[in-house]
């Protein structure tokens, strides 16, 4: 029996971890997000997970240069009102992925993105 709940723990955890690892965070209301601010679209440390403190905050709408940046970054885009945020291959704000809807956030790869765009509603 203990062999089975082990078992069954062992499943949960790594079934938390893949769901922690792929797509996109959940939804969160508007104030503060894992210390990104309201408003804002933020940038974590490479392999910070779960997100706690954020390296890079963004708030004016635009594209933003970022440098040095390699690896697995939580990226949050705890915007408002329905502003979406990008990762960018070029450092202008060019070659943009898919939109980041607002109050949600990505774990991806920033060894390639050069900017991060951030979009009127």
């Amino acid at each position: 029996m203990r062999k089975m709940i082990r078992g069954a723990a062992a499943l949960a955890t790594a079934a938390a971890a893949v769901v922690a690892l792929g797509g996109a965070a959940q939804a969160k209301p508007a104030g503060d997000w894992a210390g990104c601010p309201s408003g804002a679209v933020c940038i974590y440390p490479q392999d910070q997970n779960p997100a706690v403190k954020p390296t890079h905050v963004f708030y004016s709408y635009g594209a933003h240069k970022i440098y040095n940046q390699y690896g697995n970054h939580w990226v949050l885009n705890n915007q408002t009102g329905g502003a979406t945020a990008a990762l960018c291959t070029g450092g202008s704000g060019t070659g943009c992925g898919g939109r980041i809807a607002a109050q949600t956030g990505v774990y991806a790869n920033l060894t390639p993105i050069n900017s991060v765009a951030l979009y009127r509603p």
